[in-house]
């Protein structure tokens, strides 16, 4: 399998040079950096080609890098039953960085774009219908960037004077944010039932 993985990466990247970076195969598994210029042609030649025929998108999502300056990472997983191969591609790009959507290619594409777009605030050109999937239309940041904060930007509930739910900032007190990080089992000073019979044998 590892022999197979390692020529259809050498004949994607001679196929695609405009835009394969560079490819990989490691623990049984074909990876392939990509430039986003023409993530949709490469996508679609992964679709069309014979020797590739990856005709099932199985996700997209994405990585925060906040320290590197392409800050996110894109990765498409792409499976192949006509050959029995997956494929996994990775882009990078920046903060600012506009991504042309795949959804002409794969419909599928549609609402994993949209969750990628609520979820780290990246755009995708051409998507149909480019808008929050997973939180509230008038919600605040992008839940999984590494800046965002656990506790959020804003708390809802219902007000029973008003009769419907409102929003408010978020209130926690200061001791609610102070984390040790110390396991239930250390530092514990109590005695559990039995402990004194083993100071007993000693």
């Amino acid at each position: 399998m590892s022999e197979e993985l390692q020529e259809l990466g050498a004949l994607i990247a001679a196929k695609r040079p405009d835009c394969v970076l560079g490819w990989d195969v490691c623990l049984g598994e074909l990876s392939v950096d990509v430039a986003p210029s023409n993530i949709a042609g490469l996508v679609e030649f992964l679709k069309s080609d014979t020797a590739c025929k990856f005709s099932t998108l199985v996700d997209i999502t994405a990585v925060d890098y906040p320290d590197r300056p392409k800050r996110f990472e894109i990765v498409y997983h792409f499976l192949s039953m006509f050959q029995n191969h997956r494929v996994r591609l990775k882009m990078a790009i920046r903060e600012d960085e506009i991504v042309p959507s795949i959804t002409d290619v794969h419909p599928s594409a549609n609402w994993f774009e949209r969750e990628i777009f609520d979820m780290f605030g990246i755009l995708f050109s051409g998507h149909p219908d480019l808008r929050r999937i997973l939180t509230d239309y008038g919600f605040r940041g992008y839940p999984l960037r590494k800046d965002f904060p656990t506790t959020g930007y804003v708390e809802l509930r219902y007000d029973e004077a008003q009769k419907r739910v409102v929003y408010e900032p978020v209130k926690l007190v200061q001791e609610y944010r102070q984390f040790d990080f110390m396991s239930p089992w250390e530092g514990a000073e109590y005695i559990l039932p039995g402990d004194e019979k083993g100071e007993g044998a000693t």
